[in-house]
């Protein structure tokens, strides 16, 4: 390991830019564990700048996870419109049923409960540990990742989190973990902002991708027809060609994965959400 700073100062340079530059976001000022349930399952994936706009109004329609579980997913669709990657909100109503049928309507405090929700894995099992429970739970995401690459292997490329692993639980703050992790992401973000291309330090991570072109691709045209489905009521073939320009046998390959994944279902005259 080519550690390059001890964890003394390593932690002091985290804080020492917090305390200057901590970020005030709506969801780090509640402690409720369902409304930071909502705002993980918002961030995969998505910039922060976004989620500010959903969060507040999502919450404000379904106040609590008794009345998200009872909400036709058609309601939980149409407030989601916009914030891309449709299969979170299905996984998040899917939980909350889960979270209501077998937990007596508490969001579970401990990650290993967490993971075992729909579209809820390590990361974000711990992340809703910390932030709501206060709980020191080692879990890696891309800030937090874009830290440890760029203090502890500024030269090594191809880093595994299990290589980050040890020393995100070693250099945690177990006293105050929520805010630590509040402060790790704050110099993660500012780090995307100012390193960018290349310079990116979760460029040299092991599990970095690139995100597949948006448009033209399935993903676009399967939130194209949830789009649809929300508005027309059925959907039919023919419809769908005229309005997505696309060949028959590609509509009918997404339609198909909607049908199985959850989202829509055959009714009279064509296909409407579940």
């Amino acid at each position: 390991m080519e550690k390059v700073i001890t964890t003394q100062t390593f932690k002091g340079a985290i804080w020492a830019y917090y305390r200057k530059h901590g970020r005030d976001l709506p969801w780090r000022e509640t402690r409720d564990p369902y409304h930071i349930l909502v705002s993980e399952i918002m961030l995969q994936q998505t910039q922060v700048e976004r989620v500010i706009g959903y969060y507040g109004k999502f919450l404000a329609r379904f106040p609590d996870i008794t009345a998200l579980a009872a909400a036709p997913l058609a309601d939980i669709l149409a407030a989601w419109q916009g914030l891309g990657y449709n299969r979170r909100a299905l996984y998040l109503k899917r939980a909350a049923e889960e979270i209501v049928a077998r937990h007596g309507s508490a969001v579970p405090c401990y990650p290993e409960a967490l993971a075992q929700l729909p579209s809820i894995g390590r990361a974000t099992a711990g992340a809703i540990a910390a932030f709501a429970f206060n709980q020191p739970t080692p879990f890696i995401e891309t800030n937090i990742r874009r830290v440890y690459i760029h203090f502890f292997f500024p030269r090594r490329r191809a880093v595994a989190d299990v290589a980050l692993l040890p020393l995100i639980a070693q250099t945690m703050d177990r006293k105050n973990p929520r805010e630590w992790y509040y402060a790790l992401m704050d110099y993660g973000a500012m780090l995307g902002a100012v390193q960018k291309g290349e310079k990116n330090p979760n460029r040299r991570s092991k599990h970095y991708t690139r995100q597949s072109r948006f448009q033209g691709s399935d993903r676009k045209l399967r939130g194209k027809i949830i789009a649809l489905a929300l508005k027309e009521r059925p959907l039919n073939a023919t419809m769908l060609r005229a309005k997505l320009h696309t060949d028959a046998k590609r509509i009918k390959h997404i339609t198909t994965a909607l049908i199985r994944e959850g989202f829509l279902k055959k009714a009279k005259g064509g296909l409407s959400i579940v």
